[in-house]
């Protein structure tokens, strides 16, 4: 087991954790709190202040306060990127501590936390700081009879609710293009993963970044979240999660008018045709299925092999998803962790038992998992299956390392059985044959297609959903950093 950094030993010891609000560290006014626990060991390592509306209520009125009266929205963009260029030299700093943070929290391995998310998040403070110098704010419109302009200004208090499967990696993508743009911002984190976004607040005071201009409210969904959700004064609201609590979040910003970026589950599909190198692309697709354990809204559970290879690719599969390695994420051979919690495993067995019960055949049969030295962690094997897609584990999303494989014998057949469900978010397509590729990748309904690989998040490519997977924008693009800008035109008669 990998020794903790002092420092992470001295955060945790902190019991509650405190909110960060107006760039001061402060308990929950009702004084309630949260156990965090280690989902490797079943164990609490730590516990946070469990705040709710009238903590929400303070933390946007310092963000609104901050907005007014800071220089933050009225710096050049240029000094605004200098602060956010500072704060992601201290996440890069500070990889090994959030990295240690992240595995502890959320249960991935702890090479994925260091390598992956944490250096993505400095990646995209830069890359949105770097893109905000170079967008023009004012731009002419050349209309007959009129001297006209558009000018683009921040929108104020943007609010975000971030799920628990890459907690500060998604607070990167959320509140990176809104803080380039202008604006402040309130963030409430997944009660089950508040720990690593709790100790980003401490370098973004010693990025000297103003008070107020970010704070975090840990606390429950249904209270902190519900309040900051419908909260009137926010004027951007940000939710990434499940479409049940997406609609909620959507019906309480609909009833103040406050836009709302939508960013929701997914069933993403993998069509594979015969002239792939089989081996190779079993292994791309196993590398994604167990990917944090499955607990990834855009990863391909739907895999749609052509006919001929059917037998070929599915026996590698197997053969492949028997030798992960399962166990504690802060073990250094550990190549799948443990899911999040308790009740998450449990959801992903069930949903074992009633695709079983409804007909599924198991390829690979999956279940509860045993790992030495950490009995009460929350482990599931990998499992593949097989049948009819009216069958709910190839109509809804797991959230585990759980794959539904299907055969198709044509080109029509394979876009068919891709947009057969209600969600729209992320599939791929695996040839050598490039045209089709292009082909089948544009006729797939969703956000995003990929070709010969899964879960690809370049910068500078938008990425979203569309039907059940969300709605309101996506993020890593030009497009993102616009939509925390409002439009304001300024005509004049000639």
């Amino acid at each position: 087991m990998k020794t903790l950094h002092p420092e992470v030993t001295k955060f945790l010891e902190a019991k509650p954790i405190s909110l960060f609000v107006a760039g001061n560290w402060r308990h929950a006014i009702g004084g309630a709190t949260l156990e965090v626990r280690d989902p490797g060991s079943g164990r609490v390592i730590g516990a946070v202040f469990a705040g709710d509306s009238t903590d929400i209520d303070l933390a946007v009125k310092a963000a609104e306060k901050a907005f007014r009266t800071t220089d933050w929205a009225r710096l050049p963009a240029n000094e605004r990127a200098v602060f956010l260029h500072r704060l992601a030299d201290l996440i890069d700093k500070h990889r090994e501590i959030l990295a240690q943070l992240e595995s502890l929290d959320v249960g991935k391995p702890l090479a994925a936390a260091s390598t992956i998310d944490i250096p993505n998040v400095a990646q995209t403070l830069r890359y949105f700081a770097d893109l905000s110098v170079h967008v023009r704010r004012a731009e002419p419109i050349a209309v007959s009879g009129y001297e006209a302009r558009k000018v683009r200004f921040p929108y104020g208090v943007c609010a975000f609710i971030f799920p628990w499967n890459f907690p500060l990696l998604l607070v990167g993508w959320g509140i990176a293009p809104a803080l380039a743009a202008g604006n402040t911002v309130v963030i409430k984190p997944a009660e089950d993963t508040p720990l690593s976004t709790l100790y980003f607040c401490k370098l973004v005071q010693e990025a000297g970044i103003p008070a107020g201009v970010v704070n975090v409210v840990t606390g429950l969904g249904e209270t902190a979240g519900a309040a900051l959700a419908k909260h009137p004064a926010i004027k951007r609201m940000s939710f990434t999660g499940s479409p049940e609590v997406g609609r909620l979040v959507g019906t309480a910003c609909g009833h103040n008018l406050v836009p709302a970026k939508l960013e929701l589950g997914g069933k993403g599909a993998a069509v594979v045709f015969d002239d792939v190198d089989v081996e190779a692309t079993a292994d791309a697709l196993v590398a994604a299925l167990t990917f944090n354990t499955g607990q990834v809204c855009c990863t391909a559970t739907r895999w749609i092999i052509h006919q001929r290879i059917f037998g070929q690719f599915v026996s590698r599969a197997v053969e492949k998803l028997r030798s992960v390695t399962i166990g504690h994420g802060m073990e250094p051979d550990t190549q799948m962790g443990p899911l999040i919690s308790e009740k998450q495993r449990r959801r992903v067995l069930g949903y074992l038992e009633r695709g079983a019960l409804q007909g599924a055949k198991f390829l690979l049969e999956g279940g509860p998992a045993t790992v030495p030295n950490h009995p009460d962690g929350y482990y599931v094997k990998p499992a593949l299956m097989t049948g009819a897609i009216d069958n709910i584990c190839w109509r809804e999303e797991i959230f585990g390392p759980v794959a539904f494989v299907v055969e198709f014998k044509d080109e029509s057949e394979a876009i068919a059985l891709a947009n057969s469900t209600d969600y729209g978010l992320a599939n791929s397509v695996w040839s050598n044959d490039l045209e089709r590729a292009n082909r089948v990748a544009e006729a797939m309904v969703a956000g995003n297609s990929w070709i010969n690989g899964h879960n690809l998040f370049p910068h500078g490519v938008p990425y979203g959903g569309c039907n059940l997977s969300g709605c309101g924008g996506g993020v890593l693009s030009p497009e993102t950093y616009l939509d925390y800008l409002r439009v304001q035109s300024v005509v004049r008669p000639r």
